[in-house]
């Protein structure tokens, strides 16, 4: 692939994967907690939660990556204090790219789950709570087996967002190569160039490739996961 592609395109490619892995496996267990919270809660509020959990959907996304930078940026509320501190810096690092591409997947990751739980028999949880388990043990052994599929597709979907993040992303952290450039902002730069169309096109078909392997595997997995459930 390194033969095929420039310098700049496979860092590119790289850079895309890393940041999207890293959103998805930093925001799940956020994305289950809050999944099972209004699938199962009721608590004043929820209906708050749930329009924060979704706002980024709506919002354009530069919207949402200018406040992300009035946020986590050095001077930014938490930014700051994250800088000082903790000599943990968002903006215009990978770290920033990978924390918009989740805020931006998040909605999907969490719908997905959400689905997954309220599918699932509130009897099977209430048997389990009657022989005594607490409610995390009941979680773990009962709900969480059930709505592996969903996670699962959740995970995809958030994956495929965060491949595809364009918006938030250079808003937050520009668009420097080798740093922060991701496959669309790649993208959307050699389309700005006298002769830049022939590499553009080759990361579309790359990033193309990527998202029918993705859909793929999960279809793969999820099947796999489900048989296994059912057998049990």
């Amino acid at each position: 692939m390194t033969d095929w592609l420039t310098t700049q395109e496979w860092q590119a490619v790289a850079l895309s994967l890393k940041v999207s892995v890293v959103a998805v496996l930093a925001s799940l267990p956020l994305g289950v907690v809050v999944a099972y919270a209004l699938a199962r809660g009721r608590f004043w509020g929820h209906g708050i939660l749930n329009g924060l959990v979704h706002l980024p959907l709506v919002l354009p996304p530069v919207v949402t990556g200018y406040l992300l930078l009035l946020t986590f940026g050095r001077r930014g509320s938490i930014g700051q204090f994250l800088d000082q501190w903790f000599g943990i810096v968002f903006a215009f690092r990978w770290t920033g790219a990978a924390l918009a591409a989740a805020v931006m997947a998040f909605p999907l990751l969490v719908r997905a789950i959400r689905l997954a739980i309220e599918a699932v028999d509130p009897r099977l949880e209430a048997a389990a709570s009657t022989l005594g388990a607490p409610r995390i043990w009941v979680f773990l052994t009962v709900t969480l087996p059930l709505i592996l599929p969903g996670i699962l597709a959740g995970m995809v979907l958030a994956f495929a967002k965060a491949m595809g993040e364009f918006g938030a992303t250079i808003t937050f952290v520009s668009n420097i190569p080798g740093q922060t450039q991701t496959l669309p902002s790649a993208i959307y730069s050699f389309l700005q160039v006298p002769g830049g169309e022939s590499a553009a096109a080759r990361l579309v078909l790359i990033a193309i490739a990527i998202a029918i392997t993705a859909l793929i595997l999960s279809e793969w997995v999820s099947r796999a996961v489900a048989r296994r459930i059912r057998a049990s």
